[in-house]
């Protein structure tokens, strides 16, 4: 997964969309402590960011390197880039070690884990009790252009994805999520969360090109240049001024949950 954002990490790092302030500041209500959290899949940190105004301390990990060179810096937030061959006991100590940490974050890149493997490093590593993992995740549905992005340009480019995305696409519901409900969704019924970002037609084709989709493909062979150009054609009959930024809704999907006794 790693190779996948080696190369559009600097893109990545401008064109996806910020999360809202107060996601984390709803997950720091959820934990007893506020000493210590890991933002797992980190990417270039937007997350990793966030939580520290909650946290007296970050660490965030993330498996590409590219990801990690561009990640913004932050005086309480610690990156680490993270082989995809440590072993579980190696993870847990690089994080922290048993009962250390009060929230575990994974935004937008859980279906890229190997999961068992992370759920049993979770269940060690949070505080017991008080501990909590939260994961999120968004697609292609996009208000109000969703009906062209997710219901035309997903089905396109649905056969050049790698399996493992259609989870997020599918908007976690087959996400297996063995933690206990703290209100923020539960396994098979994710919580709606929306993203609200205003965006010009450039910032939205930027973003589309992000997509792991699109390294994927390329690697195939197939450019996706053209599917993108072509459903950007009748999103931008209905955008108007292509320079001017408009207000776009991410529909966004959230579980969190703590360790069952």
């Amino acid at each position: 997964m790693a190779g996948l954002y080696e190369r559009p990490s600097e893109t990545y790092a401008k064109k996806r969309p910020r999360y809202p302030d107060a996601w984390f500041a709803r997950l720091a209500a959820l934990t007893a402590g506020h000493h210590r959290a890991w933002d797992a899949g980190c990417g270039t940190g937007q997350a990793s960011i966030s939580i520290a105004e909650h946290y007296d301390s970050v660490v965030a990990t993330d498996v590409s390197e590219g990801q990690i060179r561009h990640a913004v810096p932050h005086p309480k937030v610690r990156y680490l880039h993270t082989p995809v061959d440590l072993s579980e006991d190696d993870l847990v100590a690089l994080v922290g070690g048993e009962g250390s940490l009060d929230l575990v974050v994974v935004a937008t890149s859980i279906h890229w884990f190997d999961i068992p493997l992370f759920y049993a490093v979770v269940n060690r590593v949070l505080k017991k009790p008080g501990g909590v993992l939260a994961v999120w995740g968004y697609n292609y549905e996009i208000h109000p252009f969703e009906d062209k992005l997710h219901g035309q340009m997903y089905p396109a480019m649905r056969p050049f994805m790698d399996p493992r995305t259609r989870l997020a696409m599918d908007r976690y519901r087959d996400l297996p999520f063995p933690f206990e409900p703290v209100g923020v969704g539960r396994e098979g019924e994710p919580a709606d969360a929306d993203i609200e970002v205003d965006m010009t037609l450039d910032d939205l084709v930027g973003f589309l090109k992000t997509g792991s989709v699109v390294t994927t493909a390329r690697e195939k062979g197939v450019d996706l240049e053209a599917v993108i150009k072509d459903v950007m054609k009748r999103v931008e009959a209905d955008w108007g001024d292509p320079t001017v930024a408009r207000r776009l809704v991410f529909k966004a999907y959230m579980l969190a949950g703590k360790p069952k006794r």
